[in-house]
């Protein structure tokens, strides 16, 4: 997120947001589409994908249960010619074996160049196309009894996804997600049964500007967002899933929340701008709803409506809107939720375990 002088900082917010929600909201009256109505864009090399002689399955419409269905048919070595064949389709196919993904998304990679080529990891989405998207695993998903999908917000990109936003290596949405999955290894549950995804599989605002303030990248992202947990439900139907989010990623999970699976037990929204309702029972969804917001974070001064598919609606750590308040009082900023040593990073590591909170730490 951009930042303001020292002085003046919360005013200069808080007429920017108001300026954008208030004084710009008769222009905007289109009402936005709902986000499954939302056009996917195909990843590289569909139309070579679709043209190929075995009749290979539409990775946009087809579901991805029946994409799994169909890649079963494939003995390994087809899949993993397939993988070399067509890397960008594979690497992003929802319902693909993971080990298939990371193979096919390596190869993507390589071929991508600096700044994606020599990076480590396992990468179940990657995509240079705009801004890039990327999704990061830490853990063994195909053994995971318990999966957390961390969404970053504003500001990040594939580009960035490394090194965090402004070159600040705690802003980096791998790091956050390294930190998050390293953390859980301390507690009782075995680590080969937890795994960490963390998703950026939309494009996300630049800062707090009028991108920032509708919900039409939220949209995109919250479809696309539906499709990826349906894809892993497909993976692993018994495992139970935890959502993260981050500050506009918070508004993606609150806009794709009453279409997302019922393995999803938790949603976490910290640092966020609203997630698109006044109250958590509007979210339309069975998972218990957490939130968390530093008293020294930029985003309490959001004005919380939602007009006209501008504002995000209330804030998700006020009392009135019906979340599970998590501690954040430690937190110096908006950037440092998930900073080891930190309240918040302590609950948010239990809730994407277990799905309970944990006490203050002393």
């Amino acid at each position: 997120m951009i930042r303001f002088a020292r002085s003046g900082w919360r005013s200069s917010l808080f007429t920017c947001l108001t300026g954008v929600l208030i004084s710009l909201a008769p222009a905007a009256a289109v009402t936005l589409p709902p986000s499954g109505a939302v056009r996917m864009t195909p990843p590289v090399g569909t139309a070579a994908w679709l043209a190929d002689a075995r009749r290979l399955p539409d990775p946009v419409r087809t579901d991805p249960a029946t994409i799994h269905r169909f890649l079963s048919t494939l003995d390994p070595e087809e899949q993993r010619g397939m993988a070399a064949t067509y890397p960008d389709v594979v690497g992003n196919l929802d319902g693909a074996p993971p080990a298939l993904r990371y193979e096919a998304n390596r190869r993507a990679m390589a071929a991508a160049g600096p700044p994606y080529r020599d990076q480590p990891g396992q990468y179940l989405l990657f995509d240079p196309r705009g801004q890039g998207q990327v999704a990061q695993v830490f853990g063994d998903l195909e053994r995971a009894d318990r999966i957390a999908v961390l969404a970053p917000g504003a500001g990040n990109r594939a580009g960035n996804f490394w090194r965090g936003v402004g070159g600040k290596r705690f802003r980096s949405p791998s790091a956050q997600g390294e930190n998050l999955y390293r953390s859980a290894r301390s507690h009782t549950m075995p680590a080969e049964r937890f795994a960490v995804v963390v998703w950026l599989g939309y494009d996300a605002p630049d800062g707090i500007d009028l991108s920032a303030a509708r919900e039409d990248l939220a949209h995109t992202g919250a479809a696309a967002l539906e499709r990826f947990v349906t894809g892993l439900t497909v993976l692993r139907p018994r495992a139970t899933i935890a959502l993260l989010g981050y500050s506009y990623g918070s508004t993606v999970i609150g806009i794709a929340a009453r279409r997302l699976p019922i393995q999803v037990t938790d949603i976490a929204a910290f640092g966020s701008p609203g997630m698109g309702v006044d109250r958590a029972a509007e979210l339309g969804t069975r998972a218990r709803i957490w939130a968390a917001l530093s008293p020294r974070d930029n985003m309490r001064w959001v004005p919380g409506v939602h007009v006209r598919g501008l504002g995000h609606g209330a804030q998700p750590a006020e009392p009135g809107f019906g979340a599970i308040v998590i501690p954040a009082d430690d937190v110096p900023n908006h950037d440092h939720y998930l900073t080891v040593g930190t309240r918040s990073q302590a609950s948010l590591t239990s809730i994407a375990l277990f799905g309970t909170d944990v006490p203050e730490m002393p």
